[in-house]
């Protein structure tokens, strides 16, 4: 059996799989790049750009709302969404700290 308790690993290390894991499926890609396309709180509108049914772009903004990549806001009967910036900002310095490294070392690798 593999080692499955998280006390083994990083407060970044579980930060980046939760924000990967969040990411790991098409319709959840899909929404954030419609957040980013319209730059301002969506309110109901998802369901409208989106080839699923509304339960189903419900679920898909929970997932992303519990990792932390958006935030929702009641306003009156919806809730409102919109990009978490300090979530994308963990990815790219994730991501940047992997790229530089990667640059740093020479090309001896498969």
């Amino acid at each position: 059996m593999g080692a499955t308790n998280t006390l083994h690993y990083t407060e970044t290390q579980k930060t980046v799989a939760s924000l990967a894991k969040a990411l790991g499926h098409p319709a959840r890609v899909a929404i954030i790049e419609y957040l980013l396309s319209v730059d301002a709180c969506i309110c109901g509108d998802i369901v409208d750009e989106l080839p699923l049914a509304q339960p189903t772009v419900s679920q898909h903004l929970k997932q992303l709302k519990n990792a932390g990549l958006i935030k929702g806001n009641v306003e009156g009967n919806a809730i409102c969404y919109c990009i978490d910036e300090q979530a994308i900002e963990k990815l790219k310095t994730y991501f940047a700290n992997i790229s530089g490294r990667l640059a740093e070392q020479s090309p001896k690798c498969c």
